[in-house]
């Protein structure tokens, strides 16, 4: 006899752990050469600068309930097939609070990416630190760069 209790527990679970690891993609770039589709055509204000230092610094992963959402869902799943009765309501309670605790973990962990930190002295004299994804780009101290702002958004290129 096909057990379809455990076949709907399966399905459920691998969409929660695909949806986990969906997340991974949706992260967009922070680095000095990605723009979101709404900085396009507008204005932003081109400063010159010198690089007085640079550091390598962490950016934090995204936090969305996608994470903890799914983690709940296949830890809530698990926790029901253990036990029986009220041990088993409690069992399926502590396996979804479990579960979107580690959910919110792999979410934030795999979408945490390498960041860096470049002190720019301006032109006027305006010493300014921006943090934007580590893209690739080579900052050092003494580099001629440029900085572009628009209001909230700054970022460092060559």
């Amino acid at each position: 006899m096909v057990n379809r209790k455990g076949e709907v527990r399966s399905a459920v679970a691998v969409m929660a752990l695909a949806a986990v690891l969906g997340v991974t993609g949706c992260a967009s770039g922070l680095g000095g050469g990605t723009y979101s589709r709404g900085e396009t055509r507008r204005t932003m204000v081109v400063q010159y600068g010198t690089v007085e230092a640079t550091r390598a610094v962490q950016l934090e992963g995204t936090k969305t309930p996608i994470g903890p959402g799914a983690g709940a869902v296949v830890g809530g799943i698990a926790g029901s097939g253990v036990g029986g009765g009220r041990g088993q309501g409690i069992a399926t309670v502590l396996g979804a609070v479990a579960g979107g605790l580690a959910g919110a973990a792999v979410e934030e962990g795999s979408t945490r990416k390498p960041g860096i930190e470049v002190t720019v002295r301006l032109e006027n004299g305006q010493v300014l630190a921006v943090v934007q994804e580590d893209d690739g780009a080579v900052f050092r101290p003494g580099d001629r760069v440029r900085v572009l702002r628009d209001s909230g958004t700054t970022r460092v290129t060559h």
